[in-house]
C-alpha cells in the first residue's frame, strides 16, 4: 500500500519561499508518477508539477513553471516542491499523489487519474 505524507507547509509573505515534502513508501512499481497538486477554496484541483518517478522527467504549470521546483531524493523515498517567490494566489492546500503508469505530457496534471494521495499540507501566502 502506497503512503504518502506531505510536511512543509506554513504561512509567509508574499515574495518568500517555502519546501514541501512528501515522505513516500510502499512503490508497487519502479516506474510511475508523483505529482503535487494544490486545491483553493472554492476552486478545482489544480496540477501543478509532477515528476517520472524512476526517470526524472519533470512536468509543470505554466502557473508555477520557473518559480516552483519537484524533484526526488536519491533513494526516491521524498519529494519536494521547492516554491520561490510566492504570490497570494499560491494559497491553497497542496497534496502529494501517485499513479501507475508513469506521466505522460498529456494527463500528468488530471488529479483523476492518481490513485494513491497525501492529507495535505496547507500554504497561506500574504501580501
Amino acid at each position: 500500500q502506497v503512503q504518502l505524507v506531505e510536511s512543509g507547509g506554513g504561512s509567509v509573505q508574499a515574495g518568500g519561499s517555502l519546501r514541501l515534502s512528501c515522505a513516500a513508501s510502499g512503490y508497487p512499481s519502479r516506474s510511475g508518477c508523483m505529482g503535487w497538486f494544490r486545491q483553493a477554496p472554492g476552486k478545482e484541483r489544480e496540477g501543478i508539477a509532477a515528476i517520472f518517478h524512476g526517470i526524472g522527467i519533470t512536468y509543470y504549470a505554466d502557473s508555477v513553471k520557473g518559480r516552483f521546483t519537484i524533484s526526488q531524493d536519491n533513494a526516491e523515498e521524498t519529494l519536494y516542491l521547492q516554491m520561490n517567490n510566492l504570490t497570494p494566489e499560491d494559497t491553497a492546500m497542496y497534496y502529494c499523489a501517485f499513479r501507475i503508469p508513469g506521466c505522460s505530457s498529456g494527463s500528468w496534471a488530471f488529479h483523476s487519474r492518481y490513485n494513491y494521495w497525501g492529507q495535505g499540507t496547507q500554504v497561506t501566502v500574504s501580501s
